[in-house]
């Protein structure tokens, strides 16, 4: 199995992932967001030096890095001369760097980084490859390693299709907390693009996406359920259709990535589901998901028609095992979901 930790872009903090755990077989982490954007927070926005230092670090460990420059939108830069000339600049320089691979989404840097450099091509979980049309497509472009849209995680029939269709690698993010067939994933990601990339900087009041997401969850638990992640105990599973396998949470500390990477390595995780997801600390410090509770759930997801309002499995699985945090008084007590209002 391979398996690819997040690192939020510091020598100190790769240093604290790579002597904590021997399991790490790649790292991904952001790069500078002068030339191209990413579609997460950078807590960290590592220059040339320290992605070179770090990258010198992570080889003599023997694990890969992998730089990701996954903007969903340039605004057309990229495809004006000042632009090009300015991120193809920046690839040399990465290049030249020794980074193994970089994770894009745009399809014109997929073709222009498989002509004209040595890294491997990473198509990113931002193009949404959900299905084996897209996946080919990507591959006729040049790419070495597809990252799957979690959307389709738990429809194995697509997932069949998609490894059918394709020789290229295919790697599946496993902790994902986001609403399945989330609406606002496409808007989120372009403003993120925007937010974390070259300027003009944004000058925005909030972000409407993130607490939009935030309230749905809190106001019909299930959704948490529904999510797209892959449990620990689950990896086997999926082994037909790949053995990479990528942890999301760049923007979190290490303790807590060692902590996904241990569990996903041992494929066994007794706690809450919650620790090991992907998702705002809001929802973690409500909910409470029993992961050991959830091992007969796959079963029922591998021949799920995905038509929700007619079948209503997670909402059953939700209401029997969700359990919420409620402070009375000084203590803070689990209660299940059904006695806080839980839907």
């Amino acid at each position: 199995m391979k398996l690819y930790a997040p690192h939020v872009g510091h020598l100190e903090g790769l240093e604290e992932l790579l002597t904590g755990s021997n399991d790490i077989y790649g790292i991904y982490m952001a790069g500078t967001p002068d030339y191209v954007g990413t579609g997460r927070t950078n807590l960290s926005a590592p220059g040339l030096e320290e992605i070179a230092e770090q990258t010198e670090y992570a080889h003599d460990k023997g694990v890969k890095m992998e730089i990701v420059l996954n903007s969903s939108c340039m605004g057309g830069q990229h495809l004006t001369p000042e632009g090009y000339n300015r991120i193809n600049w920046y690839f040399k320089q990465l290049n030249n760097q020794g980074i193994d691979s970089i994770t894009v989404a745009e399809p014109y840097f997929v073709e222009m980084l498989a002509k004209e450099y040595d890294m491997e091509v990473v198509v990113s979980v931002l193009s949404f490859v959900d299905s084996p049309q897209k996946a080919e497509f990507y591959e006729n472009l040049g790419a070495d390693t597809i990252v799957i849209d979690p959307v389709v995680n738990r429809d194995f029939a697509k997932l069949e299709a998609i490894r059918d269709a394709v020789s290229t690698d295919l790697k599946l993010l496993v902790n994902e907390g986001c609403l399945y067939q989330c609406p606002l994933r496409y808007a989120h990601f372009n403003f993120f693009s925007h937010a974390n990339g070259p300027g003009p900087k944004l000058n925005v009041l909030d972000d409407y996406y993130y607490y939009k997401c935030l309230s749905l969850r809190i106001n019909d638990p299930q959704q948490l359920i529904k999510s797209p992640w892959i449990r620990p105990e689950d990896l086997g599973e999926y082994r037909h259709i790949t053995d990479i396998f990528k942890i999301g949470g760049r923007t979190h500390f290490p303790n807590w990535i060692l902590n996904n990477v241990q569990a996903y390595a041992n494929e066994s995780y007794d706690g809450n589901l919650m620790d090991l997801l992907d998702c705002p600390k809001d929802l973690k410090d409500l909910f409470y998901i029993p992961n050991k509770e959830l091992d007969a759930a796959i079963s029922q997801w591998k021949q799920c028609t995905k038509v929700c309002n007619k079948c209503g499995y997670c909402q059953k699985l939700a209401e029997k095992i969700i359990k919420v945090y409620s402070t009375e008084g000084c203590e803070t007590i689990l209660k299940p979901l059904k006695e806080n209002g839980g839907q």
